[in-house]
């Protein structure tokens, strides 16, 4: 009994096309401090999407001119 693994392979053209598609944020913070004295603060909001997808969420959490517009 021969066993066979399909390995699915991706192309870089897939994967952008599904980031852009679905769209991925990455959030970061780090602070650096001594002795109770902050001496660095970052604070870091990387947003990767197509424009549709970024429309779409933007707009239900009100960061577009229309939903800002609107209110």
């Amino acid at each position: 009994m021969a066993m066979e693994t399909a390995m699915g392979s991706s192309s870089l053209a897939e994967v952008i096309d599904r980031i852009l598609d679905k769209g991925i944020v990455v959030d970061a913070w780090a602070r650096v401090s001594l002795v109770g004295i902050e001496l660095l603060a970052i604070e870091a909001r990387v947003v990767v999407s197509g424009v549709d997808t970024y429309l779409k969420y933007a707009e239900a959490v009100g960061l577009t001119t229309s939903a800002i517009a609107a209110s």
